[in-house]
């Protein structure tokens, strides 16, 4: 068999196995997709209930589409059953690329793929039950006089899930840095070195990420300014331990 012949069958080989892959990471959300169908009105109360608890007496939600009251629940029950799903679908993620891997790869990426849902997880929590009780108290209280609120159920979902999806990114910071210091594009020296500029440039990020109040903006950043520091901690180690190794040639599996 001829080299070429066995290139081909080698890259068909892997996108059979990526295909596999993908289809079982969709047949995990499509399972908890069908789980949580039923509960797509509760759910969505849940997510509402931040607004709910700080807008005035008397005033409500309101649905400006007539598809709307159906399609948000349903919207919103999509993106969380792939939220749920994320570890198993971070699985077929690994199990897809962890033959191609070094052992010392594996010890590092395996640990980083849990952290990193860990984290997400922890963005998402961080912004239901901290932030947004702040900033939605703070919108109500601005409000001018005379004017009902009453937000649009459809509007106020695509809001809520900028948030998660800002607050989330936002917490991976410390698996970006490690990953660039074990990589060997900075060191934690440096990024020491440029604190002050990762400072402003938090602040930046948290206004270009959340609603146009300094609230906002400053709960975003100061978690991510933590999570810098915690991540040059860690990284510390993986940096001084590869300082240590040889440039002798990777062990393979």
């Amino acid at each position: 068999m001829s080299s070429a012949v066995k290139q081909n069958y080698t890259l068909f080989d892997h996108l059979l196995e990526l295909r596999t892959r993908l289809l079982h990471a969709v047949l995990g959300v499509l399972v908890v997709f069908c789980s949580l169908i039923y509960f797509a009105q509760d759910i969505y109360q849940y997510v509402a209930q931040p607004l709910l608890a700080v807008m005035p007496e008397g005033t409500q939600m309101i649905a400006t589409d007539v598809a709307s009251p159906f399609f948000t629940p349903f919207k919103l029950t999509i993106v969380l059953s792939i939220f749920i799903a994320m570890p198993y679908i971070l699985y077929q993620l690994w199990s897809f690329i962890a033959p191609g891997l070094y052992k010392n790869e594996k010890r590092l990426i395996a640990p980083l793929m849990f952290g990193s849902t860990l984290l997400f997880y922890g963005g998402i929590a961080f912004a239901y039950y901290v932030v947004f009780p702040v900033a939605f108290a703070f919108f109500s209280s601005v409000a001018p006089e005379g004017v009902t609120i009453a937000t649009d159920i459809s509007s106020y979902l695509d809001f809520v899930l900028k948030l998660f999806f800002a607050f989330g990114a936002a917490f991976e910071i410390p698996i970006a840095i490690i990953l660039l210091c074990w990589t060997g594009v900075t060191s934690p020296d440096s990024l020491r070195a440029k604190r002050p500029y990762i400072v402003v440039g938090a602040f930046v990020v948290g206004m270009m990420l959340t609603p146009p109040d300094i609230i906002s903006q400053t709960m975003l950043a100061v978690p991510m300014l933590l999570l810098f520091e915690l991540g040059i901690i860690i990284a510390s180690f993986y940096y001084k331990e590869d300082d240590g190794e040889e440039t002798a040639p990777k062990e393979e599996q």
